[in-house]
């Protein structure tokens, strides 16, 4: 069902994207001036009904409040992958020799506008943001051995890193060589200037005894506990700092964050599509900034197109779906036919998931993990002390117990206690809120933590 947002739209100019590319990714042209062949109609806003039909495939028993794990992936999106899949299962040598490496620039095309990149050889896709970590690190690792780094060097990344990013840092950097400083971020958190202060610390920390920061790995928003960073202070104070390389792992940005390259002037930047884009699992765009670093980075999975360039050498690494990559032009035109497109329900979802954080936090007495301009799609709420929630296998059963009796699907933080405090918040909820989410979400939650409350139940009662 569509949100109280979708009662009161108004007529907007609906944007749309225009490219030089038709079908086959052949650029067309009369009198100097583009021409999209076969231009498709302008659709209409979308109705509560369309909405409604377009996610009625999520299990309707269940408040899901996730959406930041996996994304969503509306129905017509999932029939033009289909349509993709066909198409290659049809006859796969015209789609590999005709079809898919133009299909893949168009996409590229469309991500290169929407990030305001200057040229679409810095955009490539790849699986997700893991793949796009593994790339940039690998690069980091042949530096170290190389000899380009000297043993000792630093990569610096938040403590709150995710984790597959940490052990990507673990695999290439530590066992090349190098030293990884971890940024020590306060959560609950109040500000961005405590995350500053703490990066600068990591910084100096990580020059110490001459060596040098070879690279920096800056979350736009971190996972769990979820807060916003402020990415482009971080990136400048990097660029003061003498910082190699700089990589943005923005997993959860594009639709959730504004993302523009030219404003964050990171090296690397990475964001999924599947999370906050609707586009189906699983694909994500990597940009490299224009540069001689830019041309040592190659994929992980080495194929056919060794040597050609990221892009190109992602655009192939074996026989696979690679229909997830190809449906982006059809998801511009389902966020078209929202108010506003992708800024305007990037807009209703923060306002609506703070406004949701708010009211749960008011009714269990606690509060969010950050301020309102800190969040984004997701937001942290504590959860009744009560509760006991004393590591993080009691987060897992208390998500667990939560999914399993009560319907609802919803990430749950352990927060360590810090020395001296008395009866503290040791638990914090993340919630998301995507289009297809309603109020009765969040109180299906609400209510399912109060009947837990009042019958006394703790995380030592729950069965492992």
């Amino acid at each position: 069902m569509a949100s109280d947002d979708h009662d009161h739209r108004r007529h907007h100019n609906n944007h749309r994207h225009h490219f030089d590319l038709n079908e086959n990714g052949d650029t067309t042209t009369t009198n100097n001036h583009h021409v999209q062949p076969n231009k498709k109609p302008k659709l209409s806003l979308i109705s509560d009904a369309d909405l409604r039909s377009e996610f009625a495939h999520h299990d309707s028993s269940v408040a899901r409040i996730n959406n930041g794990s996996f994304g969503s992936c509306p129905a017509s999106i999932i029939a033009a992958q289909q349509q993709w899949q066909l198409k290659f299962l049809q006859q796969p040598d015209d789609f590999y020799f005709n079809k898919l490496k133009p299909s893949i620039l168009k996409t590229r095309t469309l991500i290169k506008d929407l990030i305001n990149a200057d040229d679409v050889e810095e955009v490539s896709i790849v699986d997700n943001a893991t793949t796009a970590a593994a790339i940039v690190l690998q690069q980091t690792s042949w530096a170290f051995a190389e000899g380009k780094f000297d043993a000792g060097d630093t990569a610096v990344m938040l403590h709150y890193a995710y984790g597959a990013v940490k052990k990507s840092v673990q695999a290439y950097v530590t066992r090349a060589g190098g030293r990884v400083i971890e940024v020590q971020l306060p959560f609950p958190v109040n500000s961005n200037d405590e995350i500053i202060c703490e990066f600068r610390k990591a910084l100096e920390k990580g020059k110490s005894d001459g060596h040098k920061v070879r690279l920096a790995v800056i979350d736009h928003i971190t996972s769990m506990p979820c807060v916003v960073i402020p990415v482009k202070e971080l990136v400048k104070i990097c660029r003061d700092e003498g910082v190699d390389q700089i990589f943005v792992d923005a997993a959860h940005s594009i639709g959730s964050t504004e993302v523009d390259m030219k404003e964050i002037g990171a090296d690397f930047y990475t964001s999924n599509l599947h999370k906050w884009f609707f586009c189906p699992p699983s694909v994500a765009f990597l940009y490299c900034r224009k540069s001689d670093k830019a041309l040592a980075l190659h994929h992980p999975v080495v194929s056919h197109e060794y040597g050609n360039g990221l892009a190109i050498e992602s655009s192939w690494i074996g026989t696979r779906d690679y229909s997830a990559q190809l449906v982006v032009p059809e998801v511009v035109e389902f966020l078209d036919r929202f108010e506003g497109g992708i800024e305007g329900i990037r807009k209703r979802n923060h306002e609506k998931v703070v406004e949701m954080g708010e009211m749960l936090a008011k009714a269990w007495g606690t509060n969010l993990g950050s301020p309102p301009e800190m969040c984004s799609s997701m937001v942290m709420v504590g959860l009744p002390a009560c509760f006991g929630i004393s590591s993080d296998l009691d987060a897992l059963k208390f998500r667990t117990h939560l999914r399993d009796c009560f319907g609802v699907e919803v990430p749950i933080y352990y927060r360590a206690p810090k020395d001296g405090e008395v009866n503290p918040i040791t638990g914090y909820a993340r919630i998301s809120h995507q289009v297809y989410n309603i109020i009765d979400d969040y109180y299906k939650f609400r209510d399912a933590v109060n009947n837990l409350v009042n019958n006394g139940v703790t995380c030592a009662s729950l069965s492992d």
